[in-house]
């Protein structure tokens, strides 16, 4: 049985506030905490259930600390409305510095506050072989919940850096292409794109940021052919980079 105080912990890391104080963060599931397990994470706290022992005891690493707990102690310390596997508090990674050169490949997101939409760009990242996203400061935190659930355990490979975006982008090397999301673009069909550069995806709702819009260099979009108003943000965002990953060599 959790102790109170572990019920406690766990809670106030699911609000940023107290994840950047204990610089830690929540993992819920079998998939995301067996993902986690096979990571270079440091982890902190491991509670699972007897069946996920059962099923996966063999997956952890000799010499792993865990806890044994019911369903009913996962669902209360956690934010799923059910969890019959487990949860584990893991330490936040210590990023090295941002380097972006020529012929790399990156997706940057502008003001996007959706965890869940976030977490599947992660995932999409992860799909595609982009380890390195980068985020204005006004986007949802990497390490929310929701965030962390949405990626599928793809949080473990993907990286996140968090600054202001236009001033990173206006001191990109000249010559780096920077594509921007956009209603008013060019047919990305009508494109031969290869995967370098930075494509820039904006707010759910208002788009690219004016002050970073003015750092864009290529203004594309989706062609559509229906009478839909607009894409979510992550299906837009797999639509693009499927299109600028096609003509990659593999």
């Amino acid at each position: 049985m959790l102790s109170k105080a572990i019920v406690k912990y766990v809670n106030a890391l699911q609000v940023k506030k107290y994840r950047n104080q204990h610089q830690a963060f929540v993992v819920e599931g079998a998939k995301s905490v067996l993902e986690l397990l096979n990571s270079d994470f440091e982890l902190q706290h491991l509670f699972i259930t007897e069946e996920f022992l059962q099923e996966h005891g063999n997956r952890l690493s000799k010499g792993t600390r865990y806890e044994l707990v019911t369903e009913q102690d996962l669902t209360k310390a956690g934010t799923f409305s059910s969890n019959n596997a487990g949860l584990a508090v893991a330490h936040m990674r210590q990023l090295p510095n941002l380097a972006f050169k020529s012929g790399d490949f990156t997706i940057a997101l502008d003001d996007i506050r959706d965890p869940g939409n976030l977490g599947t760009i992660i995932r999409i990242a992860d799909w595609y072989g982009i380890q390195t996203i980068v985020c204005s400061e006004t986007c949802a935190d990497f390490y929310n919940p929701k965030t962390i659930s949405a990626t599928m355990g793809s949080f473990t490979r993907v990286k996140a850096y968090y600054l202001n975006l236009g001033e990173w982008l206006h001191e990109l090397p000249e010559g780096i292409p920077i594509y921007g999301a956009s209603l008013d673009g060019e047919n990305l069909h009508h494109m031969q794109l290869q995967p370098h550069g930075v494509v820039v995806m904006g707010n759910e709702a208002n788009g690219i940021r004016p002050e970073v819009a003015n750092e864009v260099n290529h203004l594309i979009k989706i062609p559509a052919f229906g009478k839909a108003e607009s894409l979510n943000v992550a299906t837009a965002t797999a639509i693009i980079i499927d299109n600028f990953m096609r003509h990659a060599d593999i």
